[in-house]
């Protein structure tokens, strides 16, 4: 199991719940920061002095207060963090749910799992901590159930981008220069409607503007 943990956490009670988890799991006692900023610090020490951590567990949003801070939420930590420690396990426990949200952490930012806060959220935490120590990847089950719900259709690079300038207001007759511009293929007119068509199929609307609305609702843009 890991030996040096380090939870970066600014909820009193939800570090305190965190520090039983670990204590039930049998790891030693883990070291905790309310602020991102002394994580980083922490976490730069630890390797400095040559007893690097092997988890960093941490939120993604962190209330600001009066101690202003240079690094903001979770996910500008964990980067930082890899950049001086590559090979830091990195474990994110957050209320946030959107599923491109935890995409972009996995595929962007390489974490090795995610639970959500919620209902059973203690035995997902144990899950997840066991999974990452044996070198796999975890999802809380609540989020891969959202997922299939949620992600019926596989949002390309090239359906953001058109989804995107439909809602900055571009006519769709005209996304095709923007594509060709930022060289995105295919960017043929054709092409563009032939997305817009398969996605409005896929999820079972009929104008574009409920497309919209559910992309932004799930946070796909």
């Amino acid at each position: 199991m890991f030996k040096r943990i380090l939870i970066a956490e600014d909820q009193e009670t939800q570090n305190i719940s965190l520090q039983k988890t670990l204590a039930d799991l049998g790891t030693e006692k883990p070291e905790y920061v309310y602020y991102c900023d002394d994580a980083l610090t922490w976490i730069k020490n630890a390797i400095k002095a040559e007893r690097p951590y092997d988890l960093l567990i941490t939120d993604l949003y962190f209330e600001e207060d009066h101690n202003r801070q240079k690094i903001a939420g979770g996910a500008e930590l964990i980067k930082a963090a890899k950049e001086v420690q590559p090979d830091l396990k990195t474990l994110v426990f957050s209320g946030e749910s959107k599923t491109a949200v935890i995409d972009m952490l996995f595929k962007e930012m390489n974490i090795d799992g995610y639970v959500r806060k919620a209902r059973h959220d203690g035995q997902y935490l144990k899950l997840a901590i066991n999974a990452i120590h044996n070198h796999k990847k975890y999802l809380s089950p609540d989020l891969k159930q959202a997922r299939k719900e949620n992600n019926s259709h596989d949002f390309t690079d090239l359906d953001i981008a058109i989804i995107s300038q439909l809602v900055d207001g571009t006519p769709q007759k005209n996304i095709p220069y923007y594509l060709q511009e930022n060289n995105i293929k295919p960017s043929g007119l054709s092409s563009v409607e032939k997305r817009l068509n398969l996605m409005k199929e896929v999820l079972g609307f009929s104008k574009n503007e409920q497309l919209i609305a559910y992309c932004k609702d799930v946070g796909i843009i």
